[in-house]
């Protein structure tokens, strides 16, 4: 196995054992609200005047995936929409009392999982951190034009 095929499997492997260990904390905690659901409320309750296309782009989802998750949102009463004086054409979200009690439990849960890994990350040096962080930029801009292309090419009327 060549670097990059170490790095991409080493990448793979820690969000599958992430996911593993942070999953029965998080569905007993979360009150039986998918990841999708959670995700969406932890992105309003950060995000000042939050909207379908917002949220779209920031989870990478559709905007029809997006509307059908802030359907059930509101439903459940986790959200609640609202419009700008002077704007009646667009729709915005934000997090109802209930809402912000699930997005404070998930911020709590995270917290709890980053002091489990603290020895890990007490170890790392600015150096290594630096170098890592840089590598992720990269690649991360890299998988956005990828992302926009793939976008263009399956979508040429946006153009």
């Amino acid at each position: 196995m060549n670097k990059e095929e170490q790095v991409l499997t080493a990448f793979r492997d820690l969000f599958n054992k992430l996911s593993w260990l942070n999953k029965a904390k998080m569905e007993s905690s979360l009150k039986g609200n998918k990841p999708s659901e959670v995700h969406c409320i932890e992105y309003i309750g950060r995000n000042a005047d939050s909207n379908v296309t917002r949220l779209a782009e920031s989870l990478y989802m559709t905007r029809g995936a997006i509307s059908k998750i802030t359907q059930k949102l509101l439903h459940k009463g986790l959200i609640e929409s609202y419009r700008k004086p002077g704007n009646h054409k667009e729709i915005y979200f934000r997090l109802t009392a209930e809402g912000q009690s699930i997005y404070d439990i998930h911020d709590k849960l995270h917290r709890e999982f980053r002091e489990r890994d603290r020895p890990v990350f007490e170890q790392v040096t600015a150096s290594q951190y630096d170098s890592m962080i840089s590598f992720m930029e990269k690649y991360s801009r890299h998988l956005d034009k990828e992302i926009k292309r793939q976008e263009l090419d399956n979508n040429p009327e946006s153009t």
